[in-house]
Formats: C-alpha cells, structure tokens, sequence
C-alpha cells in the first residue's frame, strides 16, 4: 500500500512544553483521513511539520514521497491547503485573486475553476474583505481545488460555519474524492462521521489510535446487561470496559473492542443468569466522549493500529 503521508515518531516542543509527543501516521493514497481530538491536542501542529511550517524537534515525516522538511514551492503546486485562519490577499475581488493564482499551478483546471465558482456562488467582483466568513472558506476551497492537487490538507476548514456552508463545502471536497487524498482536523465528529475513510485519534500530543472508520465504529459497543436482582460490578471485568456503572438490576459500560461472537460468549459465562443483553452501536461523538472520559488508552497497540491502517 502506498501512503501520501507518513511520519515516524513526529515531535514537536515549544520550550518546556511537548505539542505533539511521537506520533506515528500512515495516510493511505486516496484516503479521507481525519484528524480529531480536543482543541489543543496537537492537530494544527502536526499539520504544520507536514506542510514544513513548523520544523519537528523529533521523528520523520514525509508527504508525497518527499521529507517535509524539504517541502518546497514545487512541491506545494500538487498540496492544497485550507487553514480555519486562512490568510488571503483581502484587497483582491474574488475572481481577481483566482486569476492571480492560476499563473503559480502548471495543472490549474480553468473549466473546473469555473465549476466550483458555480457550485459555491461566488461573487467574482466583490473583494474578498466584504465576504462572509463561509464565502471567504468557499473562496478558499475553489482556489485550493482547481488546479486538482494530489493532496488536500485541511486543518479545521469547517469552524463556526453555519450548516448550510458546510455542507456545500462538504460535497464540493467529496466531488475531488475519487482523484485525491484528503488530510482534515476537526473537533465537529458528526460532520467528519459521515464521509472519513480513515480516523486518527489525538490526545495531549498523542495519537491513542488510527485506524479505518469501519473497523473503529465495529470495535465499539454500548452494553446494558439486565438481571432479575440487584448485583455488583464483577471484580475480573475486562480492561476494554469503559465507563462501568450499576444501577440496581443494570449493569451499563461501552466496550472497546467488540467481537461478536467473543464478546456474547464473554458476556453469558460472567452473567449467567441475565435477563437480557443489549450491545448497541455508538455514534463517533460517544466512542470519543467514553475514551475521553476514562483517562486511559482503549484502542488498538501501536503496532495493531498500524495493521488496520495498512489492511
């Protein structure tokens, strides 16, 4: 398999503070990778090492084929890149600053400029300072995808937007799909749930686990087990466990690493008198929440997290 990103061990501190502490990430080519966690977990800056913003204090790490660190304004011809703070030449009209851009991308697609000016409405003859904040992102995003970059990194791109804007967006970067890799952070799961291929989980400057949606959203399960008497938590419970709590005749707690046949059976020998079980899918927001909440890593090894990426 073929990746657009890969970095080994990526670090970056700031005086006595760590950012980002030995991060591996494997972006598979094609790939729509996401990059959650809290506000301050370190997404920005390791999108920064990538982009060779931010030099990293350890590790490795290379986009396209080439060492970030030598990342240069070739390179950048074949990167799109869209920022929450994006920095755009204010004095410029809309359709002024696309020309402007045009002349630095031997691959710029004129038809499709055009398209996405039509897609996104907007207006070619105002100045991009008179813009609403979401007109100003579509602007970004039509002179980051016409010249149809191999890859596109997004870091925040959808950050105080109103519904609407984000979903033209949205469906303006899915349309680039098929032909393209695509990098984003974001703290807004339901949006990212509903089109990422892949998912990478930060903490503190750590990744706790990166792997396909699929596989992530198949592992998790909220468990209810119901009994005809009041009982106490089992004493030799799982550590994939998250969360237990007992309530009277319930016993409730997420699982993190659901297998079916496994966990069934797992389940009937420590509550063999149950009156029923109840294992029921969970939404990105609440894998995220319950791993929050418990303070301990629950997802697969390094070197498992690495396979499922690979797989």
């Amino acid at each position: 398999m073929k990746f657009a990103i890969h970095a080994d061990k990526l670090s970056r501190r700031f005086g006595r503070t760590v950012a980002v502490d030995r991060v591996d990430l494997a972006v598979p080519e094609g790939a729509i990778y996401a990059l959650v966690g809290a506000n301050g977990a370190g997404k920005t800056t390791i999108i920064k090492m990538l982009m060779n913003i931010f030099s990293p204090s350890d590790g490795h790490a290379e986009v396209l084929g080439s060492e970030t660190k030598r990342l240069t304004g070739e390179a950048f011809t074949r990167i799109g890149y869209v920022s929450e703070n994006q920095e755009m030449p204010e004095w410029m009209t809309t359709g002024a600053m696309l020309a402007y851009y045009r002349r630095f991308y031997p691959e710029w697609d004129q038809a499709l400029e055009g398209q996405l000016v039509r897609q996104f409405d907007l207006p070619l003859e105002r100045k991009l300072k008179h813009l609403s904040r979401g007109m100003r992102m579509k602007a970004a995003f039509a002179s980051s995808l016409a010249y149809r970059p191999s890859l596109i990194v997004l870091d925040e791109p959808f950050s105080g937007l109103d519904p609407l804007v984000r979903d033209e967006l949205i469906e303006g970067l899915l349309d680039r799909a098929p032909e393209t890799t695509i990098l984003l952070s974001s703290h807004d799961l339901a949006e990212i749930e509903s089109f990422s291929s892949h998912i990478g989980f930060l903490e503190r400057g750590r990744m706790l686990f990166s792997e396909e949606m699929p596989v992530l959203s198949e592992r998790f399960r909220e468990v209810t087990v119901t009994m005809d008497r009041p009982l106490s938590m089992p004493k030799n419970r799982p550590a994939s466990w998250l969360q237990p709590e007992v309530t009277d005749c319930v016993i409730h707690f997420v699982h993190s690493d659901y297998r079916q046949q496994i966990t069934e059976r797992e389940l009937a020998e420590l509550f063999p008198s149950a009156r029923a079980f109840s294992l029921d899918p969970m939404p990105l927001r609440s894998i995220f929440l319950a791993i929050t909440k418990s303070g301990r890593k629950h997802g697969p090894s390094d070197a498992d997290a690495h396979r499922r990426v690979e797989a």
